[in-house]
């Protein structure tokens, strides 16, 4: 199989990983794959929900957003991706969902505590908010501005619209996604309750995420989630 197919499939694999795992929102939302020749990225075409999605439903789309192999129908937000992965070199994988966990949690606008194993993911670089705009990042200078807001980070507040979360590889990047979701989801349910009093320290954080989130871990994470999105094809 030629590379660009085994591109596409991947972007489409790990679209319908994310869509398994809850992340869907009608036809919103992408994911998107560096092109191993240095093209652009490879992503999901729009129109289409995220559990819809197939090898001939991706599209090559060049770092200044023309379309050159594939779906040819970009979606508005390809910057997020082009962008986020230009300025972050080791950075394969990228995804933007709408998560409504995500959003509901950024609109506290309190930090991310480790409650659970899922939020110790994100204690070494933070969870930073973007704090351009609340619209659609649908310029190359909107793009840049969620990159530099996103920093070194794993993942990245989006306050009204969603998140953004990186990866050297798919299985890093989507269940950096999966795991902000979660971590969001019991912290909204903590504090419905009442008062957060106790989670686990940034020194103890920065040593269980490790292990709790060795690179094994990530892919036996990842392996269940092609497991469900592959299930009934």
């Amino acid at each position: 199989m030629p590379p660009e197919d085994d591109t596409a499939t991947l972007t489409a694999l790990a679209t319908r990983a994310l869509a398994a795992a809850g992340q869907g929102d009608m036809v919103w939302g992408h994911l998107a794959v560096r092109d191993p020749q240095g093209r652009g990225v490879w992503m999901k075409a729009r129109g289409w929900g995220l559990e819809e999605i197939t090898a001939d439903r991706v599209g090559l789309v060049s770092w200044d957003g023309q379309p050159l192999a594939g779906d040819p129908h970009l979606h508005l937000e390809f910057p997020i991706h082009t962008e986020v992965m230009r300025a972050r070199t080791e950075v394969n994988v990228t995804v933007h969902t709408h998560s409504a966990a995500v959003n509901a949690f950024s609109a506290l606008g309190v930090p991310l505590r480790p409650l659970s194993h899922d939020a110790v993911w994100f204690t070494e670089h933070g969870l930073p908010r973007h704090t351009a705009t609340a619209n659609l990042v649908r310029t190359a200078e909107l793009g840049r501005a969620l990159a530099a807001d996103l920093g070194a980070a794993r993942a990245c507040l989006m306050p009204q619209h969603g998140l953004v979360a990186v990866g050297v590889d798919a299985a890093h990047a989507v269940m950096t996604a999966i795991l902000l979701e979660r971590a969001c989801s019991v912290q909204l349910a903590a504090q419905s309750a009442g008062e957060v009093r106790h989670w686990t320290s940034d020194e103890e954080s920065l040593e269980k995420a490790p292990i709790c989130w060795a690179p094994s871990q990530i892919e036996a994470g990842w392996q269940y989630w092609v497991r469900r999105a592959t299930a009934y094809r």
